[in-house]
């Protein structure tokens, strides 16, 4: 459990000048019962008319410090400094009052004893009232005593009375001291407490934002879940009953909704997975040098035939300063950049229904190389284009019968903010809307030329040991590397994968992560130790993020691959892992 911070000077401060300030009501209360006293006394002196008048002026310096000190604490002021100082300043008010009041007892006549002696019972007051305050206390509190207690010693015949009063004064200084001490514990338990409860309210205000979150992933992954998994079932049960003699075989059109229904579903769960682990701190990036030209081209041409089937042109447009440029690069994720690009470009061919998506490139002024993407869809309102980046928000009134978990651009933003980029968006209804991914360049950057796309024959035909739990994957997996020209033997843990391979003679294991008996981590390292097996090439197939990919290639693999799986996927990670110049082993997304 982590320990509250500990009070700081400022609020122990904070809190005495609010105790301070409670108290001026008494003083004033204390003013009003001892005024007649001081009164009756001074009507026996000799100058009673100076006396009235002292006690004027008193009642005028006390009103000037009550109203600045409730003036400063009413107009909020966060300088506590200069509120102690207005309070300090206040009690000199208040002690040059009592000196005045010293200095003409003293000439009083037959009253100057007794007057003298309640002008140091008024320095008591102030010793009181300033006790809240230490800077108030050493300061106020001497100096009001000091004109009373000077006047009683300068004369013989009343010094017995001023080591009297001495004595009550220094008394009321010691009590002082000591109350603003326990005053000053007090304050900082309850400046403490303060602590404790906003971060309390903190942490409750984060729980409920997780709970939402998580409500909020389940609701739309039920939903989204459900609706492609119901497709899918539809076409595998057409398909069993095409099997068994029916005459309703599943169209080629059921079939390619079916096929997109799935690769929706995978991109909804993949966006969930990212953003969780981008609000949890654990999306790892890998900020490199590359060429961000080259890879906008990429996806446009990748998004074109999808535009150009519903009839929307999609143009490119490159700032001439990018164009045959042989050094500089954007700097970021090129995995993360693309998966940013492609959700601004997938959007834009999902929300167009006619008119044109232009792609923009261009070096800025400011250093950063931004690609815009417009388009000329249904366009939003402020309030709308503020809820598109919220996670799990979705605009209604363009995304009716859209598929999504509403957690694209959300994301996008992050992963650009991660990247020290940024995502910025402008939309009018009617007219379209236009985002904006800016990111840092450098102009010196040299970027390695594309590797050539591994063959699907580039490795030899090797008799692969494939431990995989889920008979799906299995089956996909197999079929695949059967595809690809390879022998597989399939085992379904990694109990069961050592004792294959302490019988049999593998070119390859292919180790499936998250296994019952031995996971995959395990099942890597286990093989790593025994005879035979410490250089034969391992695939670890994961579904996780960076740290389980970089725990599978510290037990041993020599790459990873990632779900889901395609042909070219596996056949690049069977290059990369029989590579005989393998000697540092990488991730393979």
């Amino acid at each position: 459990m982590l320990m509250p911070a500990p009070p700081s000077a400022r609020d122990v401060a904070f809190q005495s000048l609010e105790a301070q300030s409670a108290l001026l009501r008494y003083a004033l209360a204390l003013f009003a019962v001892c005024l007649p006293v001081f009164v009756w006394a001074a009507s026996f002196a000799e100058n009673a008319a100076w006396m009235a008048a002292t006690f004027a002026i008193f009642a005028i310096n006390w009103a000037a410090f009550y109203g600045v000190v409730n003036w400063v604490k009413a107009e909020g002021q966060t300088s506590v400094r200069r509120r102690v100082a207005v309070h300090v300043a206040g009690g000199l008010l208040w002690a040059a009052a009592v000196a005045q009041i010293a200095a003409l007892a003293h000439f009083a006549g037959p009253a100057r004893e007794t007057l003298l002696l309640m002008a140091a019972a008024g320095s008591v007051a102030c010793i009181f009232f300033s006790a809240p305050l230490l800077p108030a206390l050493l300061i106020v509190g001497p100096l009001a005593a000091a004109g009373p207690l000077t006047a009683l010693f300068i004369e013989p015949a009343s010094r017995d009375q001023g080591v009297v009063a001495a004595g009550g004064v220094a008394f009321a200084l010691a009590l002082g001291l000591i109350l603003n001490r326990s005053l000053r514990s007090q304050f900082a338990l309850a400046a403490e407490r303060e602590t404790l409860i906003k971060e309390h309210a903190g942490a409750l205000a984060e729980a409920e934002k997780l709970a939402r979150s998580k409500s909020d992933i389940v609701s739309t992954l039920s939903h989204e879940i459900r609706n492609g998994l119901n497709g899918v079932t539809h076409v595998l049960a057409a398909a069993a009953a095409a099997g068994q003699g029916a005459r309703a075989a599943p169209s080629r059109e059921q079939l390619t909704a079916a096929l997109e229904a799935t690769q929706e579903l995978i991109g909804v769960l993949n966006t969930t997975l990212d953003a969780e682990s981008a609000d949890s701190g654990r999306l790892s990036l890998d900020l490199q040098p590359f060429d961000l030209t080259r890879l906008v081209r990429d996806l446009v041409v990748l998004h074109r035939p999808q535009a150009t089937a519903k009839g929307v042109e999609m143009t490119l447009h490159v700032d001439p300063e990018l164009e045959g440029r042989s050094a500089g690069g954007a700097i970021g994720d090129v995995i993360r950049t693309r998966q940013v690009l492609a959700n601004l470009l997938g959007n834009a061919v999902k929300y167009t229904v006619r008119g044109r998506i232009e792609a923009r490139l261009e070096l800025r002024e400011d250093g950063r190389i931004a690609v815009e993407i417009a388009d000329t869809g249904p366009g939003l309102t402020v309030e709308e284009l503020e809820r598109a980046f919220e996670p799990f928000r979705r605009v209604q009134r363009t995304g009716v019968g859209i598929p999504g978990a509403g957690l694209g651009l959300s994301l996008s933003r992050r992963l650009a903010a991660l990247m020290g980029g940024e995502l910025t968006g402008q939309s009018a209804v009617g007219v379209g809307s236009c985002f904006t991914f800016a990111m840092p360049y450098d102009p010196a950057a040299t970027i390695a030329p594309p590797e050539a796309a591994p063959r699907l024959s580039s490795t030899p035909k090797l008799k692969v040991l494939v431990a995989e739990d889920d008979g799906l994957n299995a089956a996909m997996l197999r079929a695949i590397l059967e595809q690809l020209g390879h022998q597989v033997v399939h085992v379904q843990n990694g109990q069961r994968a050592i004792e294959m391979a302490g019988t049999l003679e593998f070119d390859l294991f292919m180790l499936d992560v998250r296994m019952p008996v031995m996971d995959g981590v395990e099942t890597a390292a286990a093989l790593r130790t025994m005879d035979g097996l410490g250089r034969t090439p391992i695939i670890a197939v994961t579904g996780g993020d960076a740290a389980e990919a970089q725990a599978c290639l510290d037990a041993g693999a020599d790459t990873v691959l990632r779900k889901p799986v395609t042909v070219a996927s596996v056949a690049r990670s069977l290059t990369e892992a029989t590579s005989p110049r393998r000697g540092r082993p990488r991730a393979v997304a």
